[in-house]
Formats: C-alpha cells, sequence, structure tokens
C-alpha cells in the first residue's frame, strides 16, 4: 500500500495505539473523507461550494498532519472554483495514498 510517510503516517498509528485492524480503519476513514470532499469540488457549481469543500479539504489535513493535502488544499482555496487541474491533483493524491 502506497501511502504519504511522515507526520500522517505517525497520526493514524498514535490513533490507533498499536491495533493493525484500527490503523486500517483510520486510513480508510482518511481515504473516504477526502474522497467525499474531492467529489464535492468536482461537482461545485458555485464559489461558495467550492470554498466549503477546500476548507473541509484543509481541516482534514490539519487534523491528520498531512502538509501535502495542505497544499493540495489551499491550492484549491487560491484557484478559481472549478479548476479542473486542481482537482486531478487531489484525485492523484487519493490514487498515490490509497494505492490504488
Amino acid at each position: 500500500m502506497a501511502y504519504e510517510a511522515g507526520a500522517l503516517e505517525a497520526t493514524l498509528a498514535a490513533a490507533a495505539g498499536g491495533d493493525p485492524e484500527l490503523m486500517a480503519e483510520l486510513r480508510a476513514a482518511y481515504i473516504e473523507g477526502v474522497g467525499r470532499q474531492v467529489d464535492l469540488l468536482e461537482r461545485a457549481r458555485c464559489d461558495g461550494n467550492w470554498v466549503v469543500a477546500a476548507t473541509r479539504l484543509k481541516g482534514l489535513a490539519a487534523s491528520f498532519h498531512s502538509a501535502r493535502l495542505l497544499v493540495l488544499a489551499q491550492d484549491a482555496l487560491d484557484a478559481a472554483p472549478g479548476e479542473p487541474t486542481v482537482v486531478r491533483r487531489l484525485k492523484s493524491y487519493l490514487v498515490e495514498f490509497s494505492g490504488d
């Protein structure tokens, strides 16, 4: 499984307390949460929806100590709503993280 090394891995490991099943559940919840917000970004038809989804991504990044997602979320906030390159980079991040 490919995943972001560093602080995100340490955060998941600390939260799981050495339980591999819980670690897998936390990783799946992270992937699901990020995926949900990326989907909302992709479907956003107004500035407000775009900003809300990007801000939630930034919150997930901060909560899980994911530096890479934090940069991507900030890129979304800085971009024009609906910017397809931002969505593509976020989808690529998800694929890399989940190992799909």
